[in-house]
């Protein structure tokens, strides 16, 4: 029944990235930027894409309470051209451990949490690193 879950999860992100595409969304983004977005693979699914920026939401306010991360939803731009549901600004979203993402710096300047349209959490990719 896991296998199947996830397997569900990894579908619709890659159907949200093919619409994510389909928008042209990625047209006035800075290549090293987009490159970035499509490498980005799920720290316990090594060859699971985090998805794209259709569900991808800045997340620069983070904190621990009671062993869990959580990080807290700060993003303002708009949701129609990333082909993304909305998601309020303000929202916390627990992070699972085993989606927190080390392995990668980050060139966007802002905490990301990768959702998937029920609110599962495929990455996050805390803000800065080298």
């Amino acid at each position: 029944m896991k296998h199947i879950l996830l397997c569900l999860a990894i579908s619709g992100c890659f159907i949200g990235s093919i619409k994510a595409h389909d928008l042209g969304q990625w047209e006035a983004v800075d290549p090293a930027i987009r490159q970035w977005y499509q490498a980005l693979m799920q720290p316990d699914v090594p060859n699971a894409s985090c998805c794209g920026e259709a569900d991808a939401y800045w997340a620069d306010e983070i904190h621990v309470r009671n062993g869990k991360t959580y990080a807290i939803v700060t993003d303002d731009r708009p949701d129609e051209p990333r082909g993304r549901p909305h998601v309020e600004i303000g929202t916390e979203v627990e992070i699972p451990n085993n989606k927190l993402k080390w392995d990668n710096a980050n060139p966007t300047g802002h905490g990301i949490v990768f959702l998937s349209r029920g609110g599962f959490v495929f990455c996050f990719v805390q803000p800065g690193g080298v």
